[in-house]
């Protein structure tokens, strides 16, 4: 198969982002768009590239001062009849439009198009962001590869609408148990029913008063809601055992030892089991390379109100901001689209910012 990703559809970030969307890459299934990608990053004299599994690094090294990171996932949810993309007016419909192949798009366009950018770059395309943490290929790279994401600052192009969404919040995800007594609901006062147990869970639930911080002036909302509930043995027998699956937004100036901790206070006296946990992020704005950014954007950061990858660059030292031309609203939506001005714009700021001085 000839490789879309032709230098003509380089040059231009809309048909380069059609061209991505048209590569079906749902997460595990990556091979054939890092193909099509390594073969465009090989291709270009100024860029070491190696790969890792389905994740490719590409780098210039021209001796700047400064090095930043430009990196994007490469797969998306699965398809929802949006495959492959279609134009209506100023919008391209369809599968990863928004989260994330245009900004993806910025990126790749960029690391073709831009031999001797101010700062030294590190694009990193990346697999399985969107299925569980194992699979991430950050992840995966932070183990086998950890010099790859060396760097003074590093921008996620994930879907943020053309604004700097800074840090993010963390996650935690516990299950909160009752127990009971089994019997008969023939005669259901010789036992105690777990699930009418949890219904103290619920209403601590329901009265929760969530946070909001303000942090280098980015608000983080937190939110604390029950997610999934299990519990039950059969249609005549008084349940034993119920758990309230939960899940905690924390503001990133919590760690996850803090996170749970306020899980144990808000769900005092029941059995708690942490189930899954990833750290938020703090803005990263203090940063140089960001100041200088955020005047590229021209328009004051906001909180990002979800998790990201960003964490895993503030876990290493490394001060990182998301920014994209997808609407994250529209992300796993069956109508997921992306403005081609969007697109447009982000790689005329992305320009702005890199562009030899």
């Amino acid at each position: 198969m000839a490789n879309p990703l032709s230098p003509d559809v380089l040059v231009d970030p809309v048909v380069l982002t059609r061209a991505l969307v048209d590569i079906e890459s749902v997460s595990r299934n990556e091979k054939v768009i890092a193909d099509c990608v390594e073969e465009v990053l090989r291709q270009a004299p100024h860029l070491h590239t190696e790969r890792h599994g389905h994740t490719l690094m590409a780098r210039t090294d021209l001796g700047r001062k400064r090095r930043i990171v430009l990196a994007g996932h490469l797969d998306t949810v699965p398809l929802n009849n949006n495959f492959p993309s279609t134009v209506v007016d100023d919008l391209i419909y369809g599968c990863g439009t928004s989260d994330m192949k245009s900004g993806v798009a910025l990126a790749l366009h960029l690391a073709a198009t831009l031999p001797d950018p101010c700062y030294d770059i590190t694009y990193l395309f990346y697999e399985a962001e969107e299925i569980e943490a194992r699979y991430n290929g950050l992840n995966l790279v932070s183990e086998a590869h950890p010099e790859w994401l060396a760097a003074d600052f590093a921008v996620l192009l994930e879907p943020t609408y053309g604004v700097v969404e800074a840090g993010c919040q963390g996650t935690l995800r516990a299950r909160i148990r009752t127990t009971g007594r089994r019997a008969h609901t023939a005669r259901s006062w010789r036992g105690v029913n777990a699930i009418h147990a949890a219904g103290e869970v619920l209403r601590r639930l329901e009265d929760y008063r969530p946070r909001t911080v303000t942090i280098d002036g980015c608000t983080y909302r937190e939110g604390l809601n029950a997610v999934r509930i299990a519990g039950g043995v059969a249609g005549n027998v008084v349940p034993d055992e119920c758990s309230v699956e939960v899940n905690l937004r924390f503001a990133p100036d919590r760690t996850e030892k803090q996170a749970l901790e306020h899980i144990h206070e808000v769900f005092e006296g029941y059995d708690v089991e942490q189930t899954d946990s990833a750290p938020g992020a703090l803005p990263g704005l203090a940063a140089a390379p960001a100041r200088e950014f955020l005047a590229a954007v021209g328009a004051e950061p906001a909180a990002k109100l979800g998790w990201t990858d960003v964490a895993r660059f503030a876990a290493l030292g490394v001060p990182a901001l998301n920014y994209g031309p997808g609407d994250p609203l529209l992300a796993h939506a069956p109508d997921e689209h992306v403005e081609i001005g969007k697109i447009r714009d982000g790689a005329a700021t992305l320009h702005r910012w890199l562009a030899p001085r």
